[in-house]
């Protein structure tokens, strides 16, 4: 199963993990996430209401509490006070049709998550559905599937630098302004989130050596 963390101003798929489950899967998400510029707290989260996301980030950022000197010393790691995570939670009738949705607060208070991520997971939606298009193997109902971790893993990787480097992203563009003969200067996540100054080209992304992070 795959977990990807977007952000949802650049689009930028800010770290993709390929593990058996959805709770592994977001909890390597997390780590890298840990890694990245986020060691002590997740950051503002907003999912549907699958992949163990609330499980991987008490895994992951949970502290286990002190030892008080009576009784038995707790095991269960809590979540920190200011963690800010929103499900929405698809509802459906009893055939299976979908009839709307339903918002959950897991960690903090429900407006103040409203207020911040807004109550939509369309931008993780466009992701999977453009994640499905670029890579045959996550394509439903298809022989495409990977038999190998690994192999899956390779192909996440290089949809995702494509994704990230490459493709440039129609709600991201900006008015060309007074450049002739162009209305609109396009942009990809990685220029939305001013990691680059322009569009990748693919010998760009097959010649350059990442630094490992």
């Amino acid at each position: 199963m795959r977990s990807t963390m977007l952000d949802m101003d650049s689009r930028l798929r800010v770290a993709t993990a390929v593990e058996k489950d959805e709770t592994q899967a977001s909890r390597s998400v997390f780590e890298i996430l840990q890694r990245r510029g986020h060691p002590d707290a997740p950051p503002p989260t907003i999912s549907d209401g699958w992949g163990g996301i609330d499980e991987a980030m008490l895994a992951v950022y949970g502290l286990t509490p002190e030892y008080s000197g009576r009784g038995r010393p707790a095991t269960r790691k809590k979540p920190g006070k200011d963690w800010l995570y929103l499900q929405m939670v698809k509802q459906r009738d009893e055939h299976g049709h979908f009839t709307g949705t339903k918002l959950k607060a897991i960690f903090g208070n429900q407006q103040e998550l409203l207020q911040l991520l807004g109550g939509s997971t369309a931008y993780i939606e466009r992701s999977n559905l453009t994640s499905r298009m670029f890579n045959g193997r996550q394509t439903r109902k298809t022989l495409a599937f990977s038999k190998e971790l690994g192999n899956h893993r390779a192909a996440a990787l290089w949809e995702d630098a494509y994704y990230n480097l490459v493709k440039p992203h129609k709600s991201l563009r900006l008015p060309a302004g007074d450049v002739p003969g162009r209305k609109w200067t396009q942009r990809t996540p990685m220029m939305a989130a001013s990691l680059a100054d322009h569009a990748w080209t693919i010998n760009e992304l097959l010649t350059t050596i990442p630094l490992k992070c």
